[in-house]
Order: C-alpha cells, then structure tokens, then sequence
C-alpha cells in the first residue's frame, strides 16, 4: 500500500504566529541596542533557522552578533510563552483539512523552523500533539531550504517522495520540497507571495484550506 505523506510548514501554515515572531525579534533588536526591523522584514524570513533568519536581518554584521541576537530572541519567545502572551492561532479551516486528510488516509508531518519544544507547545495548545508521525524542526537539522528535515519525515513515515506533498507558505518550503524532489504546494495565507512560491517550486498554490484540501484529495 502506497503511503500518502503531507508535510506541513508551521508558522504561516498551520498558524499565524506573527505577531509573537515580531515581537520577539523586537526585544532582541532592543536587548542589543539596535533598533527594531520593519516588520515586513521579520515576515519574510519567517522559515529559515533563527541564526539564518537574523543574518538576513542584519548583513555584513558579524557572527557574535546574530548568535547574541538569536538567544535574546529565545529568551524573549520562552518569557512570553512562559507569560501566556504567545499569540499562534491556527489558521481558519485548517483543522478541517488536517481531519479530512486523517480520514481519507494520509499521514501528516511537520517540517519547520521552530525548535522542537516551541513546536510541541504550539501543537499541544491546538489540541494536534497526536496528529503527525513526523516532527522535523530547526533543532536537528540544516536550516531550509536544505532538504535535510523533509528527507527525515520521509524516512520516519516510510513514504516515497514521489506520493508525498511539502505545503507552506514561503519559497524555502518550495526550494527544499524540490531539493528533496517532493511535489510542493504554497498556500496563499501566509508570509511570501504566492507569485514567489511559483516561482520556487509550488506546483500549485491553495487561496484558502478548503481549496488545499479539494487539491489533495481530488
């Protein structure tokens, strides 16, 4: 029997978890004395690994400094979450596609930037610990879009590239999913246009769960 796998990014995907993103990368700016990003900025390197994503923020900066950077941005996303001020609200109809693809057979992944206790904590709030086989994060792997935590969810489920679907909202999902030879799909949601995610790779671009969900069960 052939194993049907989808991969889902997380932030910008599953959830919206922007505004907590923006505002952890706000702190650590301000913890080290630099002013804030635009926010814009912060949105697009949504995906990458967090020493990866503040370099982006700040070129021809040094190492030291976008390794300080990316622990006060930690420091600043565990107090929140520690707080109850994390805001990652699933995106609406997700929860429909998720159930719709479990009953019609799929096996669902995660593959993301988060670290592996941000991931549990944000699953666990929604209710969703128990829906994935796989969970692929920053943690034990390359940052995207090397393809290094899509192959892994590949190798956990036991599924073949070729019956298998990466879905996320950024070109660095659409970049690894071809890396690893994965069909990528974009969805409209989230943080990169969808202009960008064709351009990276997407096979197809959901506008809403509901379209995602008619694409991948037609």
């Amino acid at each position: 029997m052939t194993v049907r796998l989808a991969v889902f990014d997380c932030d910008g995907t599953l959830v919206d978890g922007q505004a907590s993103i923006c505002d952890a990368m706000d702190r650590a700016f301000a913890q080290a004395g630099l002013a804030a990003p635009e926010r814009n900025a912060v949105r697009r390197i949504v995906g990458l690994s967090l020493p990866q994503a503040v370099r982006r923020l700040l070129p021809g900066h040094d190492d030291a400094l976008h390794l300080a950077i990316a622990e006060s941005y930690k420091q600043a996303f565990r107090q929140a979450r520690a707080a109850g001020e994390l805001s990652e609200p699933l995106f609406a109809g997700i929860a429909e596609t998720l159930a719709a693809l479990h009953e019609a057979g799929w096996l669902l992944g995660v593959a993301t930037g988060k670290s592996d206790k941000g991931l549990e904590h944000c699953l666990a709030m929604h209710g969703l610990s128990a829906a994935f086989v796989t969970l692929q994060t920053a943690d034990r792997h390359p940052s995207k879009p090397h393809p290094a935590m899509l192959e892994a969810a590949l190798d956990a489920a036991l599924a073949e590239p070729a019956s298998s679907v990466m879905i996320g909202d950024t070109a660095f999902d659409m970049a690894m999913a071809v890396a690893a030879g994965v069909p990528a799909v974009g969805v409209a949601w989230g943080y990169h246009d969808p202009a960008e995610l064709e351009a990276a790779g997407a096979a197809f671009v959901a506008r809403t769960p509901a379209e995602l969900t008619e694409y991948l069960l037609r």
